[in-house]
Parts: C-alpha cells; structure tokens; sequence
C-alpha cells in the first residue's frame, strides 16, 4: 500500500509541477512587472520596496496557475489616504488597462502578456505583530517561507494543493471557507510533507493546534488552530470551516485506504435539467421552497457571509413554525453553492431549504407557565381567557396551555408574506428581497435548473 501511495503522489506531482519553460515565463513576467512598478515609485515623493509575493515567489504554485502578485511596501509614516492615492498609481502606471478591487483598501488588478496580475499597496512594517493593514502581513509570510521551503518540500506543497482542490477544500474565500495557500504550506512544513499531514488529518480529534514557532499567546475556538508564526496572536486556519476540516479527514482516510489519483481531480457533476428536477422532488416526495433574486452587487466575501446568515435565519424560522427543515442550502450569482462547489454563472441568488412538512393545521399549540408561578400564569390565563378563537386556557399537567390559530398554515403563506423580513437576513439580502423575489415551492423548483442545474445536481447527490 506503500508503494501504491507513492507511486500516485508521483504522478500527481509530475502533473502538477510546472515545468523549467513555464517557470521562466512567469518569472519574465513577474520581473517586468516588479521594474514598472519600481520605475513608477522613482516618480513618487516618497521612497517603496517593491516585491514579489505569494505561491510564485516561494515556488509552489502548480502548474497552470497564471497569476502574478506583486505588493509596493510604502513607508508605515505614510496616511492610508496617501498610501491607497499612490498605490492606484503605481497600479495604473504598470497596468493601464487594470482596473481596481477593493479589500481593505483599494488595489489594481490586470493582466500582462496573459498573466492576471494583482498590485497592491502595503505598509513596510517591521514585524508582524504591527500591521496597520491586513495585507502588510504578506511580505512576512514569504520571507518566513522562503527561507523554510525547499524543492521537496514545494513539491509536497503542490500535491497537498491539489488534492484539497480535488476534494473541494482549497480556498480561503467566504465562499468556500478552507485552506489557504499559506496554511496547507504551513501545513505540509509542519508534518514533514504531504504523506505526513494526511496521516496526521485522518486522526485529528478537533480541535487540532499547532504552534509553528511556539509563540502563541491567544486561544481560539475553531476547529482548526495554526497560529501565524509571524503572529502570535493570529490563527491562519480562522476562516477553514468545521465542514473543510472534516472533508479533509474523511478524504485523508480515503486516500490511505486506497490510493488514486481520482481524489486529486475536483468532481463536476452533470447538471440537472427541469425533468430530472421534477422527478427528484417527486421521488423524494419532500417540499422544496426557494426564494430567487437578483443577487446583492457586492464582492463576493461580503456576499456569502449574508448568504448563510439569511439561510440560517430563513431555516430557523421555518423550523419554529413547525415545518420542519430537511436540509438547505445558498447559490448565488457565481452559481456557486453555501455548501459545495461552484456552478453555472447567473445573475441571481437563492435560498433553498428543503421541507418535511409544508403545511401545518390551522391551530397551534402553545404552553404557558406552570400554575403555581402564580403571577406569570395568571398573566397568562387572563390574556387568553375570553378570547372566541382560542380553546382554553385548560390546564395540561401542571401549566396552562391554549390551543389558538396559526398564524401560517403553510411555509409558502409564510415565505411570501413581509414577515420573511423578520427572520434576520443579511442586509444587502434583505434589501435585494425587498426589490422582488420569485417564490418556487414543489417542482416549481425545476425552474431553476437551467441556472443552477450544477448545484441542485450537488444538493441533491452530496458527497462528503
């Protein structure tokens, strides 16, 4: 089994490594891009290192990857007003068609000689612990790395990347919430390679922590804990969700359990068309609802965070009204899911939430307190007592209790009253909702097959 499990980390790893020719080309490229950017800051009154950054700069980036990026370190006495001003310069100056992304300041993104470049301004910090911004940590993580990795251990790097690819955990994006380049290098570095890290992932007992420098000096509450060796007070692991690291454990077995280079290999499921959708509800003889709408123009780590908030909200009121949540899950604009991958691009978003029961009786059961909590339950039985529309109060056991009318009977009444805007949504969902929002309940749903035909495929086959 040993030799099996190598001799599919060596074919992954030949696959994945870029070659001499490919290496130099973005290498061209990225040595171009450094001396425009330099010849741009000569031309500013203020003095910057510019550097080369990221999976490139520390040689573990895989192969088919053509992204470039590079930060301009301005000086930390600088005002972050002036700091973002020279910084759109410098990008604009290097990439004149670029335009500008935003994260916790603006930055130029581009493209030279077919190579997507990011340029971004920070401040020249002398440690870690004193960033004025969040990506003026960068530059220390490559100088750590840089110094830490060799051509094995860059290799180990690539194989470990792609197979959280393959699995669908790679990314530290709000949408996918798994692990980033920066952790799975600190990762396969601190378990001495590849074949070490999935060995110890298919016994980890979360929460897992690690403390590459042994300088950690906060706690943390995730499942995973990686304190940032250049910070210690920083776990680089915070955005990987509970659901990426139980991926990465129950694929890790797998893997041990019987090499292949499948697992390495993202699987991209068929989309569903409208027929097969109407045939999956009807077979699952569940009701499925969604609420379909134009999907908030925000970036992307803003909008999945709203996302899940108003999925979770949605659910859980669902679930207090007695309709019972099966399961439930978010695409958005992107076609990507809450819970996999990504599908088809639309311009819309959707909650889903699949239901057990659609329809409740028009009567509702409700407790009050026990009798002998005189004040409350007399509260209680003075404000049903009279009340035509109510059974009750009677007594049930030792409390009061009044059988009155529901306020919904059924989960579309409820999804498409204003009391949906109750439930606390994300802001940007919720004013998207309240600009209008399609209602599909049963195999209505099939309508949404030709946009997300992908993520109902995922939904309704989950994998691990």
């Amino acid at each position: 089994m040993s030799d099996e499990f190598d001799a599919v980390v060596e074919a992954v790893r030949e696959r994945v490594s870029p070659t001499d020719d490919e290496r130099a080309r973005l290498q061209r490229v990225a040595d171009a891009v450094i001396a425009d950017a330099e010849a741009a800051v000569a031309d500013l009154p203020v003095d910057a290192e510019v550097v080369q950054v990221g999976s490139t700069a520390r040689g573990t980036w895989t192969a088919g990857d053509r992204d470039v990026d590079v930060f301009v370190c301005f000086p930390p006495t600088l005002d972050r007003e002036t700091l973002e001003e020279y910084g759109l310069t410098v990008g604009h100056a290097v990439l004149p068609e670029g335009r500008e992304e935003y994260a916790e300041h603006p930055y130029v993104v581009g493209e030279r000689d077919g190579y997507a470049v990011d340029l971004v301004p920070c401040y020249a910090v002398e440690s870690a612990t004193e960033i004025l911004s969040a990506v003026d940590r960068t530059p220390f993580h490559t100088r750590y790395l840089e110094e830490r990795l060799d051509a094995d251990s860059a290799g180990d790097v690539r194989v470990t990347k792609q197979f959280l690819k393959g699995i669908g955990a790679y990314g530290s994006d709000l949408r996918t919430r798994g692990f980033s380049g920066y952790l799975t290098e600190l990762l396969v570095l601190a378990y001495g390679g590849f074949r070490g890290l999935v060995e110890a992932a298919a016994d980890w007992h979360p929460p897992v922590r690690l403390d590459p420098a042994d300088h950690g000096t906060a706690t943390f509450e995730d499942p995973l804990v990686v304190i940032d060796p250049t910070d210690p007070e920083r776990n680089v692991a915070a955005v990987c969700s509970a659901a990426n690291v139980a991926r990465l454990q129950h694929y890790a077995r797998e893997l041990l359990d019987n090499p292949r280079t499948d697992l390495f290999t993202e699987r991209q499921p068929e989309p569903l068309d409208a027929s097969e959708v109407e045939a999956t509800v009807e077979r699952r003889a569940t009701t499925p609802v969604a609420l379909r709408f134009a999907a908030p123009d925000v970036v992307e780590d803003q909008l999945w965070p709203q996302l899940r908030k108003s999925l979770d909200g949605l659910r859980g009121e669902l679930d207090r009204r007695g309709f019972d949540v099966f399961r439930a899950a978010a695409f958005a604009a992107d076609g990507a899911s809450a819970s996999e991958g990504a599908g088809d691009a639309t311009g819309d978003a959707v909650l889903f939430v699949e239901l057990a029961v659609a329809e409740r009786p028009a009567i509702e059961r409700h407790e009050g307190p026990p009798v002998h909590v005189r004040e409350h339950a007399s509260g209680f039985s003075e404000k049903y007592d009279g009340d035509p529309d109510v059974a009750g109060p009677f007594i049930d056991g030792d409390r009061y209790v009044v059988e009155r009318p529901r306020e919904f009977t059924s989960a579309s009444e409820f999804l498409s009253s204003d009391r949906v805007f109750d439930v606390g949504l994300g802001p940007h969902v919720e004013s998207a909702l309240a600009d209008g929002y399609d209602l599909l309940v049963g195999t209505e749903i099939a309508a949404l097959a030709e946009d997300f035909g992908a993520d109902l495929a995922r939904y309704f086959d989950p994998k691990p």
